[in-house]
């Protein structure tokens, strides 16, 4: 019984995650329109790519036993091809940052090469393999769900939510209940753990949302102060001149 209900959450839990990972295209379908990333930060989906990978590979059968986790490896697998498509995307409307992006994920991928080759050879059981990758997943995880936390900081700095997506807040806390769940009913400490803490920046998330989408217009700096001074100055000379015609 619990393991039919697990098999639902683990469906229901790899639509939602997909979804997630399908938010940013609003975001970089903006990007090729404008010819520009502007202030977006490619970390977030570097993160997202090593935390999919990892994770992927820890859904592998050659670390679970068998198919246990077929949900969490096939959901990965998707969020790789995105977020290997929204990088893509950026080292092309970023040249400046092409060369930390091409850095960052050829780091990544070498460490994966580290994680799979070690796990693969080194441990013979697949408890041991789940406590070695588990336990870097973790680490990833917290990683990903931590990176948002640089979205929240420029929102309470410019007082406008355009950085941080109301829709990737949500399905980011619901993607984290889920995995959650997962994780309980499969008695895995290691899915339940950081989908945990991912459950509470969701909900810090949307709580700066709520807080900050109210703000419609953007804070107003001393340059602008002296502009609105300086035209009330104008109007009012304009209107001393026609109060002085005959």
């Amino acid at each position: 019984m619990v393991t039919s209900i697990r098999v639902v959450v683990g469906i229901i839990a790899s639509v939602v995650c997909v979804l997630l990972y399908t938010v940013p295209v609003l975001t970089f379908k903006r990007v090729i329109k404008e010819a520009s990333v502007g202030e977006f930060s490619c970390l977030p989906y570097i993160l997202a790519l090593f935390s999919a990978l990892t994770w992927g590979w820890y859904g592998f059968p050659v670390v679970s036993n068998g198919w246990e986790n077929l949900s969490l490896f096939g959901t990965c697998s998707v969020g790789v091809f995105f977020e290997l498509s929204f990088i893509i995307i950026y080292i092309w409307y970023a040249p400046r940052e092409k060369k930390f992006v091409v850095l960052m994920v050829s780091l990544i991928m070498a460490i994966l090469c580290v994680i799979v080759s070690f796990s693969t050879f080194t441990f013979h059981t697949h408890q041991m393999r789940k406590l070695f990758v588990g336990s870097i997943g973790i680490v990833t995880s917290m990683s990903m769900y931590s990176a948002p936390l640089v979205a929240v900081k420029q929102v309470m700095k410019t007082k406008s939510v355009e950085f941080m997506p109301f829709y990737l807040s949500l399905f980011s806390l619901l993607t984290s209940l889920m995995w959650t769940l997962y994780g309980i009913l499969g008695r895995d400490p290691y899915i339940t753990a950081p989908n945990s803490v991912g459950c509470l920046t969701g909900i810090l998330q949307l709580v700066v949302y709520c807080i900050y989408s109210r703000c419609k217009d953007p804070p107003k700096t001393h340059d602008d102060i002296e502009k609105v001074i300086s035209e009330l100055e104008v109007a009012a000379s304009l209107e001393d001149t026609n109060g002085c015609k005959p």
